[in-house]
């Protein structure tokens, strides 16, 4: 079963098919990041125009890319939320159009789902992708952390899951573009963080991780607030000082050891989470997913808590929002008979939970 993959819901546009959900036929994603550079965040009018101009385009490409027509495609899957809403709409009102023009089954799929579904795929004849060919069991936890989600979810099976914990206030990667602007780096911040923290300690600063209700719910508002504070004071200034002035103020070594140091934090906050989680359910397969998942310092700190044979994550292209995760999120759905979605009664859900 060969499922096209529709992803719209930020500033990606992306399109894949994926054949049973594993193997990898196709994958193309259009990036408008240099449009919204220079804002330090992503401008949602700016993505919505993004998309509505080159996803006709994106979508030819992909089914050029794997040698298809439109015969050969069985079903269409595409990011019904969250996300931002007017990229998300251009996204569905596609899918729902090619669903009737094609005549083909629809099937929405969650966002944050999405990423963990990415780990299924395990092959493809595309170049330069690397899969983990370990077999993936239920139960299994999913750590999903990206610039919109931080959240830990048990899956008992395709269907079933128990949504553990989730941050209460930013999510991992929105608060690494956080951090980075008051370093002066540019954006996105996570991997301008990672590679200055090669050259800093991560030890060189101790910050707080917070104490919650929920022993599995996130907060990155105190690291946050903390390294800011930190940096004020490492140039002799109090707290009035003007966050957007300590660039210029802040040497070389201590923006590294400020990287370094907030890294090592917040990933150890994601992991001393998982490391619970894992004792308690005892899950068969650990599934990293999200655009944080392409983190080194992630990864090792897994590497320590969870037996290799059990931690699986996507291939770095794999990591941030694309088509391949919603074309086999939509495949188990079908596998497990879900039904397909009316495409003219189809709506974007920005708000879209778990």
């Amino acid at each position: 079963m060969n499922v096209l993959g529709i992803e719209t819901s930020c500033d990606e546009t992306a399109a894949s098919i994926v054949q049973d959900g594993r193997v990898l036929l196709s994958n193309q994603v259009f990036s408008s990041m240099n449009l919204h550079a220079p804002f330090g965040g992503v401008v949602p009018e700016i993505a919505a125009r993004s998309h509505l101009e080159v996803i006709e385009g994106i979508i030819q490409a992909t089914l050029l890319e794997a040698q298809l027509d439109w015969s050969a495609i069985d079903a269409i899957a595409v990011t019904q939320g969250a996300g931002l809403g007017g990229s998300l709409l251009i996204g569905v009102i596609t899918a729902a159009t090619l669903a009737i023009i094609k005549n083909k089954p629809l099937y929405p799929v969650n966002h944050v789902i999405g990423h963990v579904y990415a780990n299924m795929i395990k092959t493809s004849s595309l170049n330069n992708y690397t899969f983990n060919s370990n077999q993936i069991k239920f139960p299994l936890l999913a750590i999903i952390v990206s610039g919109g989600h931080t959240q830990l979810a048990i899956f008992y099976d395709d269907l079933n899951y128990e949504l553990l914990g989730k941050t209460l206030d930013d999510a991992i990667g929105e608060v690494f573009d956080k951090v980075a602007k008051i370093i002066g780096l540019p954006y996105p911040g996570g991997p301008e963080i990672a590679k200055l923290a090669e050259k800093g300690d991560p030890l060189f600063y101790k910050l707080p991780e917070a104490k919650l209700a929920n022993q599995y719910d996130f907060s990155f508002s105190g690291p946050k607030t903390a390294v800011l504070r930190l940096a004020q004071r490492e140039i002799g200034q109090d707290y009035n000082f003007p966050s957007f002035e300590l660039k210029k103020y802040l040497n070389e070594t201590q923006k590294a050891n400020i990287a370094a140091s907030f890294q090592y934090n917040a990933i150890k906050t994601i992991t001393s989470k998982v490391k619970l989680a894992y004792n308690d359910f005892q899950p068969k397969s650990v599934l990293l997913a999200g655009g944080v998942a392409a983190n080194q310092e992630l990864r090792r700190q897994l590497l320590e808590i969870i037996p290799i044979n059990r931690l699986f994550y996507p291939d770095i292209k794999l990591c941030t929002d694309n088509g391949a995760m919603i074309a086999a999120r939509g495949f188990y759905q079908i596998k497990n008979q879900l039904r397909p979605i009316d495409p003219y009664k189809i709506d974007a859900l920005p708000n879209l939970k778990m």
